[in-house]
């Protein structure tokens, strides 16, 4: 066995691949210390602004992972393996996938820019996707209420920030609408006094801005008079009901008439000869 020849050949080998291999683990090492960088600095720029841990976590894990595959591929390259078939395989597995998921890529792009945007937080009473109840929990496919009667509402993320979202939290206090009818023969302004007479002495109505009590309709059967007050969040539905029962029964000892829908019958009497 000749092994001058062999270990010529060998050196031969070891000059042209071992430079290459030498460049991939180079490549391999740095681009994966560069990855780590870049992920660690995008956490922190996110974190910076206030995104939301689980966002974080996620989008830093899968911007890793697509760096690392892309660091592989470049090794690999390096080694002189074609890779373009590689690519092309990747490519086509990712659409299909794509395809397969396609609502739940839907809400997660949804839960990605209600999470960055914030039209709403947890803690937040909102209207939307055509139910209403607190936000208990914002995650990348879903969000998650609780109902007034405390059910738990799951809604996937692209059909509550495709609808009108109606966010009852964000500016601290909330107006309280009331409409109370009064009879044709009554007093409005009799009427409109012992109305404000209550609001004026209950401390959770706002004074600024200035509650009213105004004649807003001539209806079928009343005089209708709306109150508008402002409240805080917390006392918004104790002063709604509260004013409801007081203004009914101060209307009573009063003498205040609240009508409702009447029917007058007239039967005529037909004789036959």
């Amino acid at each position: 066995m000749d092994w001058s020849n062999i270990l010529e050949r060998v050196y031969a080998l070891l000059t042209v691949y071992g430079i290459k291999v030498v460049g991939a683990i180079a490549i391999f090492v740095v681009g994966r210390w560069v990855a780590k960088a870049v992920t660690r600095l995008m956490e922190r720029l996110m974190v910076k602004r206030k995104v939301d841990g689980t966002l974080v976590s996620f989008v830093s894990h899968l911007s890793y992972v697509a760096l690392l595959a892309f660091i592989i591929i470049a090794a690999l390259n390096q080694l002189g393996i074609q890779t373009a078939s590689f690519i092309a395989v990747l490519g086509a597995a990712g659409l299909a996938v794509g395809l397969a998921l396609q609502g739940s890529l839907s809400n997660f792009a949804a839960g990605v820019l209600m999470i960055i945007f914030r039209p709403f937080r947890v803690g937040d009473y909102i209207e939307g996707a055509g139910t209403a109840g607190t936000v208990e929990a914002i995650q990348i496919f879903t969000t998650q209420l609780k109902s007034p009667d405390n059910k738990t509402i799951i809604i996937p993320n692209s059909k509550i920030s495709g609808d009108n979202i109606v966010n009852y939290s964000t500016k601290g206090t909330r107006r309280v609408d009331l409409v109370f009818g009064i009879g044709y023969s009554d007093d409005i302004d009799k009427a409109r006094q012992l109305i404000m007479d209550l609001v004026l002495q209950d401390p959770r109505i706002l004074k600024d801005p200035e509650p009213q009590v105004v004649v807003s309709e001539l209806a079928d059967s009343s005089v209708n008079l709306t109150f508008r007050g402002w409240s805080s969040l917390d006392d918004f539905w104790g002063v709604y009901f509260d004013l409801i029962e007081k203004v009914k029964k101060t209307f009573d000892a009063n003498e205040i008439t609240i009508p409702f829908p009447q029917r007058d019958v007239h039967l005529y009497e037909h004789n036959e000869d």
